[in-house]
């Protein structure tokens, strides 16, 4: 399906796929290779994000991978506000994405330093307590905010993720959001043969009628599986990668731009031959 969103007045077409390259100010990011915090290493991977084709650099500051220490709000700003100077400075037409869960990073980032879009991954399973992480909180903020959403979803199933966007999604429209995108978490609240059995049944989020974002690179789902090690999971990335565009999705969340772009162009020539 044909999708659009609006990008601060620019219209982002994701009837090609694109590729969002994934930039963590963290020390202890799941994957060593994604940890970029000196600001060299966050210009380097700034300018090799849109030079291998990504069309949107996604910067975290907080890891949500699981047994993450937890992160201050503070500290999380303190980093962003670090990575997105450094990123707008450099590369100022940019489109940048913030991964986060709090709202107030979230508006500060949009506000202080025109952030296009918001990731957010939901509330961490560690820090349920935490009022902080309060999604709807979160949905009134990215509301208010007037920025493209990035919803995911923790739920283990097709049909509770299926029931529990409908609510969610009818929440932020109600709200006044515009441009959604849905994410179903992979490797969020689900086991090893659920994440695989989500994505056999993929297409089936179809149904939603959004763009849908698939963030696979490297987890531990294709690792614990090949009995390896994230350094060693791009092959399993590439596969997944490529079997999600033939089910749909619009935007991969990645590690290596290169070869996910790759798998946009084998895909786009696939397609183009079915439609002759």
């Amino acid at each position: 399906m044909d999708y659009t969103i609006n990008v601060h007045g620019y219209l982002m077409d994701l009837s090609e796929p694109q590729v969002m390259g994934i930039m963590n100010v963290t020390p202890d990011s799941f994957y060593a290779g994604s940890r970029k915090q000196t600001e060299q290493e966050i210009v380097e991977r700034a300018h090799q994000i849109i030079a291998q084709g990504g069309s949107i650099i996604d910067v975290g500051g907080c890891s949500t991978r699981p047994g993450a220490d937890e992160v201050t709000e503070s500290e999380e700003m303190e980093r962003l506000r670090y990575a997105l100077g450094i990123i707008r400075k450099e590369l100022p037409d940019s489109v940048v994405s913030v991964d986060t869960f709090r709202p107030d990073v979230a508006r500060m980032a949009v506000e202080e330093y025109g952030v296009d879009m918001i990731n957010d991954v939901g509330t961490p399973l560690a820090t349920l307590r935490s009022p902080l992480s309060s999604r709807l909180n979160m949905f009134r903020m990215v509301s208010r905010l007037r920025v493209p959403y990035i919803l995911m979803s923790i739920k283990p199933s097709l049909r509770e993720m299926l029931l529990g966007f409908a609510e969610e999604v009818q929440q932020l429209r109600d709200m006044g959001a515009k441009d959604i995108i849905i994410d179903p978490g992979f490797g969020f609240g689900k086991t090893l043969e659920q994440n695989y059995e989500l994505m056999d049944e993929l297409e089936k989020l179809l149904v939603m009628e959004l763009p849908l974002l698939v963030g696979v690179s490297r987890k531990s789902m294709i690792y614990k599986l090949l009995e390896s090690t994230a350094d060693d999971a791009l092959n399993g990335t590439s596969v997944l990668h490529t079997i999600a565009l033939l089910k749909g999705a619009s935007i991969l969340r990645v590690h290596d731009v290169k070869e996910a772009v790759e798998c946009v162009r084998i895909v786009k020539s696939l397609n183009r031959s079915i439609v002759r």
